[in-house]
């Protein structure tokens, strides 16, 4: 489907677990691409499907197999909602990343489950979807894939940076787009923030409240992940491996916690933004709007850091894997081997159509 515009929905979960984004935008070729974003929400889990996701990687393939079906269901049901409610007429591809169930690309596994083919006959629409299996496939990390949308859409900047359920950063490096996860962010502070009853911690302020835990600092700064050179990428299994056991034998406080885990997130950050001299870094992700992080990573970064509007900090990910879903179409590559370390650059994801 090759042409100048593309009218498309994109529909991205992240590890944070905030919700299913979905976009209804408009991508314009004309030599660079460009976008608007015409409407957008995110939709809450309820306690039940957030229950299910946060517990993914308990699950055998057979009961993930009957969990993607009705996880499908239901993020067809989402998509039919925001289109029904805004009225959309004109849709070229429904572009959906689903929700990672198991991320171990260094044994070859990759799981997102909502990729299903009958979301395409559900919605009565095109849909590209599935875009990691194809990278694990040929060596690479499966992640992340939002560089290429960084390299097409946000050039202007040296990084992008999001703070999701992970941090991930991408710039260029001789010529190349480089990317990989940084650190946890939202993933952790979210878990702990829950144990005292708030779904996160607004602007980061009970961090704010802490006390720093040097010892904890340092032994989270030491992990062995931290050492390793990109391409690299982090999975929830991870986490519940490394991160969580180390904090829990601290006992220490919840405030104390995220104060302690915050200053480690902008240590790594800054780590590896320092590493090139002084530019600008475009944030992203819902730990934008954690002003204590933010002003921590200002401390330690030589960088100017940057928050764009609302829309963006919230619906990057989704607006980046519609454009990921159009590449598709087009048979462009939309996965960079310099970034996940696959075998080679190439166009990922499955069309189905209804």
């Amino acid at each position: 489907m090759i042409k100048n515009k593309y009218k498309v929905v994109g529909v991205m979960s992240g590890t944070s677990l905030d919700g299913v984004d979905v976009i209804y935008v408009e991508f314009a070729l004309d030599n660079i691409w460009h976008f608007k974003i015409i409407h957008s929400e995110t939709v809450s889990y309820n306690s039940s499907w957030e229950k299910t996701l946060r517990n993914l990687v308990a699950y055998n393939i057979a009961e993930l197999q009957l969990i993607d079906n009705d996880y499908t269901n239901y993020l067809s049901s989402i998509i039919k909602d925001f289109i029904n409610k805004n009225n959309i007429q004109t849709i070229d591809v429904i572009c959906s990343h689903g929700h990672t169930a198991l991320h171990r690309p260094d044994n070859g596994i990759t799981y997102q489950i909502g990729n299903m083919p009958t979301m395409a006959a559900s919605l009565n629409e095109a849909v590209v979807c599935d875009f990691r299996v194809q990278d694990v496939e040929l060596g690479g990390q499966g992640a992340p894939l939002v560089p290429i949308g960084d390299k097409l859409l946000f050039s202007e900047y040296d990084f992008c940076l999001n703070l999701g359920g992970f941090a991930n950063i991408s710039t260029e490096l001789n010529h190349e787009r480089i990317a990989y996860d940084v650190c946890p962010v939202n993933i952790v502070l979210n878990h702990y923030v829950k144990l005292i009853g708030f779904d996160y911690d607004d602007g980061g302020k009970i961090a704010a409240t802490g006390n720093l835990n040097n010892e904890l600092l340092d032994k989270l700064n030491s992990l062995v992940f931290y050492e390793e050179d990109y391409p690299k990428s982090l999975g929830l299994e991870w986490v519940n491996e490394n991160i969580f056991p180390l904090i829990d034998t601290f006992q220490l406080e919840t405030k104390d916690i995220l104060k302690t885990f915050v200053e480690h997130i902008a240590i790594q950050i800054a780590k590896e933004i320092n590493k090139k001299k002084q530019g600008s870094v475009l944030v992203t992700g819902g730990g934008a709007y954690n002003n204590y992080l933010i002003t921590r990573l200002n401390e330690y970064s030589e960088h100017r850091i940057i928050i764009p509007s609302n829309t963006v900090v919230e619906f990057k990910e989704a607006l980046i894997f519609g454009l990921l879903g159009v590449l598709k179409l087009r048979g462009e590559i939309n996965c960079l081997q310099s970034v996940t370390g696959a075998t080679k650059d190439h166009s990922s994801g499955k069309i189905y159509l209804p």
